[in-house]
């Protein structure tokens, strides 16, 4: 990705604290006592959320509630071995930073593994765990009155990441925090293929509608299909710039026809090798940059004639207006694609087709 997104503290985060307590005090220690409302007791928000849908008797409240339980029978026969690895597991799953990391000691559950161990118990995890981030369950009163809602979650984030530029393209605006639309939240490591960790918050990330849909869509950053082997990927909420190089050549000089089996990219980063390599493969880095330096009304022709036409209406000449130009993209690289503009101006220099 382009730049990292800087991670916001919400309510809505509390209902990973449910799911974390549901897990650890409820289904892990369901061996040892019957399942009853006081094992609720230590959670008293999570208790009162049970039984309010308890007595309202809506379809998403009362599939909360009756999964719960039948996780927790489900959890009530297995050994004590069993459990334990499912508590390292769940941990795993959820320490997002460390997948994305390809850490030693992370090693993620996925539900065909779980499916080969215990069927039934993978059929429920999966119904339960999915439809967490389901937005007709969240937006429940019951839950929104104490969680908030992904709406006002998606503005305050937005008035913190204020680029306004999609990080995992840079291609594609983004809705800012006073629109009426917002985009939708992807689920970094899959929740169709990882348990767990579909309401965590740092597995959350809003996307353009492209990379979502088009590109990222179920496809998993840590694990390379090709090789079946698990990857390093760029963790969302980083914290740290992966300063992303890109150089350019371009291999004829009628700009006007370019196209993309002209045009030669190299992207890299010093310190993110292996997770540059997985950001190009989930998201087809290297087709659609490619693509969008081709584009005539603002790609390939529009840059060369800002250097060539508009520095002389200017009155300057064009390597005058090249330095400008890359004056201003390196102030501000995600502002009319300049990190692109950049290296695309740069081969045409050296080609020599500024005279």
């Amino acid at each position: 990705m382009l730049f990292p997104y800087t991670y916001i503290e919400h309510d809505m985060e509390k209902m990973q604290g449910y799911i974390d307590f549901i897990f650890f005090e409820l289904w892990c220690n369901a061996p040892s006592r019957e399942y009853d409302i006081s094992l609720f007791d230590p959670e008293p928000e999570l208790k009162e959320i049970i039984i309010e849908f308890h007595s309202k008797e809506t379809q998403w409240g009362d599939f909360f509630v009756s999964k719960i339980q039948e996780i927790y029978n489900a959890f009530s026969s297995l050994e004590s071995a069993r459990i334990a690895q499912l508590r390292q597991q769940y941990c795993a799953n959820n320490d997002i930073k460390k997948l994305c990391a390809n850490h030693n000691e992370s090693i993620p559950l996925q539900y065909k593994e779980l499916k080969k161990i215990n069927r039934n118990l993978t059929i429920l995890l999966k119904s339960f765990c999915e439809n967490l981030y389901n937005n007709d369950f969240l937006s429940l009163k019951t839950l929104s009155s104490r969680i908030g809602n992904i709406e006002d979650h998606y503005n305050e984030f937005m008035k913190v990441n204020q680029t306004g530029k999609c990080p995992f393209c840079g291609l594609t605006d983004v809705e800012g925090s006073h629109s009426a639309k917002r985009e939708a939240y992807d689920h970094y490591v899959p929740k169709s293929v990882y348990p767990f960790n579909s309401i965590n918050f740092q597995n959350l990330a809003p996307m353009c509608h492209k990379c979502n849909s088009s590109y990222k869509t179920v496809n998993d950053p840590i694990f390379d299909k090709s090789t079946k082997q698990r990857r390093k990927a760029f963790y969302v909420y980083m914290g740290q710039d992966p300063e992303i190089k890109i150089e350019m050549e371009i291999e004829k000089t009628d700009i006007e026809n370019l196209s993309p089996e002209d045009i030669t990219l190299k992207i890299s980063s010093d310190n993110f090798a292996e997770e540059v390599r997985t950001w190009m493969d989930v998201f087809g880095i290297e087709q659609r940059y490619k693509d969008k330096c081709t584009h005539k009304t603002d790609g390939s022709k529009y840059w060369y004639t800002q250097i060539m036409e508009e520095g002389l209406n200017v009155g300057i000449s064009p390597e005058q207006m090249l330095a400008l130009q890359k004056q201003a993209a390196e102030k501000n690289p995600l502002a009319d694609t300049n990190f692109l503009k950049k290296p695309f101006l740069e081969a045409c220099r050296k080609l020599g087709l500024f005279g």
